[in-house]
Parts: structure tokens; C-alpha cells; sequence
């Protein structure tokens, strides 16, 4: 029997309803309302205007935020909170703006979790009004924002490894990439990725000041082979994507391009045994039900199996963490 603490009526009633707030901030955020507001305390006329909006709908919105303390307003005027603005603002380094558009489009995914699960598909996807195109790019700004807070300090964590070349597949815009090289000054890297996110990698990698160690390639993972010749690879955020069939064939990809005595390290979520805990991977394998055709979250010991039917040896967990940032690694015999 259980020890755990189950939750009360209460808690009930509110894991029901959290959707409230979360749907406040993501309008906000796909209206771009905080961007109007700026630094400027506009009228609820005002802002309405600039956005193109409807008054009574935009005024009530405003009030909604005021109320969940993301907006100041006294006496019809509404304004960024100081505090809040290099979280909110487009063009701040530590802005959540993609993360919470991101999160928008998951409650769209997520809103048909009941349909998802009584036909075995993923959900269908609806556009934000901002347009396929910027949810994309929306997605790929959303995983720099969380992985660079923790990038560098994971990264040490790690030892750092030691490397002479990187592979960075699915490497995004570059962010762990550029923590990479920023611990192994000597090393160099390839970032391997979808075109559109190869455009936000040079992007970020001319601001890191790394340009002239890191190769750029673009290609498709499911179709391509990867660029040979790393003696460590980095496959971040991927394997939850795909089925352990995919990962298999994925990690076979990585293994052939791999020198001899290369390593391969996976970063993603790692289910306990019972794969119910921990909580956050348990609902992160519902995200990949609604979202994706056979993505899920798997234990170390599914690993470790996908890794050597893939021919490496050696696999072990080398961080274990509540949510994405689990590491586990492996060598290519050489």
C-alpha cells in the first residue's frame, strides 16, 4: 500500500482549473501584449488599438493580468511591472516569451488528451494566430530558453567530458553546443539540424563568440547520415520523441559516426522502474502521447538496451534528474 500523500478536495478542484492562468499568459504572450505595453502604461483603449483588438475582450484580459500580478493597473492605465519586463520583454536575454507560446500550443495538443487516448492518435494541431512558421521558431527559441540557465553548470557537472569534436544532433540554436566548447576550450563542433533551426544556430553562435569552432550542418536525422568523425556526441531532448525502435536506429546512426572509443551521451528524461515516477516524466509521457505518433519517456534500463543493440557498451546513468536533465552515456569500442 502507498504512502504517498493523495490529493484533497481542494488540490482536485484546482489541478482542474489550473488551466485559467496559463491561458491568460499564453493570450497575452501570442497577442504579443507585453511587447505593446513595453515600457509604456498605456489605457485599455490604447492597447487595444495597437493591437488590433477587441476594447471589452482586451480590457478584460488586461484586468486578468493585473489580477494574476503580470501587469500593473491603477485608474485605467496598465504597465509592465519593472521586475517583470527581462522575462517578458521580446528582446531580452532571459525572456520566457517562446517558452510560454510554446506551452500554448501544448494546451491546444493537450485539451484533446481524452480523444488522444480513445483512438491511439496524436492530436490534431492547430496554428496559434501567430502562424505555423512562428511556432516553430517559437519551439526552437522555447528550448534555448530552458536549457540556458542549467547548460553550463550540467556540462560540469559532467567532468567536463573530454573531446576533441563534438556532434550536436538535433543541436538547435547551439546552446549546449557553445556550453560545450565554452568548458573545452580546445575542442571543436558540428551542430547538426532541420534548416530552419540551422538559421537560429548561426544566429547564436555569432553572439558566443565561438564561430570559428563550430561547423554548421543542416539535414534530417530520420533520413540522413550523420556527419562523421566526433569522437563525442550529444543527443539532447530527442529520444523522447521517437519510439525505442527510432532511438535504435537513431543511436545505430550515431555509433557509425562516431570514431573508435567515441562516447555517446543522451540527455532527456530517465522514468524510474515503475515509469510513474518521477511525476514530471510521467506527464511529460503524456505530452509525447498527444503531440507525437510513438514518443514516450523510457528507464535507464530501456536504455541501456537500445544502446547495445546499437553496438555500444559500457552504458550508464550519469545524472539523475527529476525532469529533462538526466544523463545517460555510453563508448563505442574501439
Amino acid at each position: 500500500m502507498t504512502t504517498e500523500k493523495r490529493p484533497d478536495r481542494e488540490q482536485i478542484l484546482l489541478m482542474a482549473n489550473g488551466f485559467r492562468s496559463a491561458c491568460v499568459l499564453g493570450a497575452a504572450a501570442e497577442l504579443d501584449v507585453f511587447t505593446v505595453l513595453g515600457r509604456k502604461t498605456l489605457t485599455a483603449d490604447e492597447a487595444a488599438r495597437r493591437l488590433a483588438a477587441d476594447l471589452r475582450a482586451t480590457t478584460v484580459l488586461l484586468d486578468a493580468l493585473v489580477g494574476l500580478g503580470l501587469l500593473d493597473g491603477k485608474a485605467g492605465l496598465y504597465a509592465v511591472p519593472d521586475t517583470l519586463r527581462p522575462l517578458l520583454a521580446e528582446d531580452s536575454p532571459t525572456t520566457l516569451l517562446p517558452m510560454i507560446r510554446h506551452a500554448m500550443n501544448l494546451v491546444r495538443t493537450w485539451s484533446q488528451l481524452a480523444r488522444v487516448v480513445a483512438t491511439g492518435q496524436p492530436a490534431a494541431r492547430e496554428p496559434s494566430p501567430r502562424g505555423a512558421e512562428a511556432d516553430r521558431a517559437a519551439f526552437i527559441a522555447a528550448m534555448h530558453a530552458i536549457s540556458a540557465p542549467v547548460a553550463d553548470g550540467l556540462v560540469a557537472r559532467l567532468g567536463p567530458p573530454q573531446f576533441r569534436h563534438l556532434l550536436d544532433v538535433g543541436g538547435a540554436s547551439g546552446t549546449w553546443t557553445l556550453a560545450f566548447l565554452r568548458a573545452v576550450p580546445a575542442a571543436a563542433a558540428t551542430i547538426f539540424d532541420l534548416p530552419d533551426a540551422i538559421q537560429q544556430a548561426h544566429e547564436r553562435v555569432a553572439q558566443g563568440g565561438l564561430a570559428a569552432r563550430i561547423r554548421l550542418v543542416a539535414g534530417d536525422f530520420y533520413t540522413d547520415d550523420l556527419p562523421a568523425g566526433a569522437d563525442l556526441a550529444w543527443v539532447s531532448a530527442i529520444a523522447h520523441q521517437h519510439s525505442r525502435a527510432h532511438n535504435r536506429r537513431l543511436f545505430q546512426k550515431v555509433h557509425a559516426a562516431l570514431v573508435p572509443g567515441g562516447r555517446i551521451l543522451i540527455r532527456d528524461v530517465v522514468m524510474d522502474p515503475d515509469h510513474a515516477h518521477p511525476v514530471d516524466g510521467a506527464l511529460f509521457a503524456v505530452n509525447m502521447l498527444v503531440n507525437t505518433e510513438s514518443g514516450g519517456t523510457f528507464t535507464f534500463q530501456e536504455y541501456a538496451e537500445d544502446l547495445q543493440s546499437a553496438g555500444f557498451r559500457e552504458a550508464a546513468l550519469l545524472l539523475k534528474d527529476a525532469g529533462m536533465n538526466s544523463v545517460v552515456g555510453a563508448r563505442k569500442p574501439g
